[in-house]
């Protein structure tokens, strides 16, 4: 597995537990049947999966307030590894970083690559589905 689907399986992207949202259709009416008679097959609501949304900050907020260690997961992506239980030594960190086609010219300089590695991984959640707030997403 890889290291960015482990942050989505830490954060629960993916968990199918939950009850979908919504009734079928926009006003909660059952499908119309075609007359009695007719070729036209009943109306039906087409099969959509919908993307739940993921409550990412919630979840983190709540472990930094319950972590011993002062961790600022919305700069660091080392505190931010670290929240969710993952390797977040440089190793771990280079390896995320050229799963995620991290540019070379920040894969030789770590801050660089640090922050990099932090803004994509969050964009990423965001685009799956992660409520990550605009001003964490520059």
């Amino acid at each position: 597995m890889s290291i960015f689907s482990n942050i989505l399986a830490k954060l629960g992207f993916g968990r199918t537990d939950a009850p979908s949202p919504g009734p079928a259709s926009p006003t909660g009416a059952a499908p119309t049947a075609a007359p009695a008679g007719s070729n036209t097959p009943a109306a039906t609501a087409p099969a959509v999966q919908a993307i739940s949304l993921v409550d990412v900050v919630t979840q983190l907020e709540s472990a930094a307030a319950s972590n011993p260690e002062k961790l600022n997961w919305k700069t660091s992506i080392v505190d931010l590894l670290k929240l969710l239980g993952l390797d977040s030594s440089f190793n771990a960190r280079k390896e995320l970083a050229t799963e995620l086609h991290c540019p070379a010219d920040k894969m030789s300089d770590s801050a660089a690559m640090n922050i990099w590695l932090h803004q994509t991984v969050l964009q990423k959640l965001a685009q799956n589905g992660g409520n990550i707030p605009a001003d964490l997403l520059h």
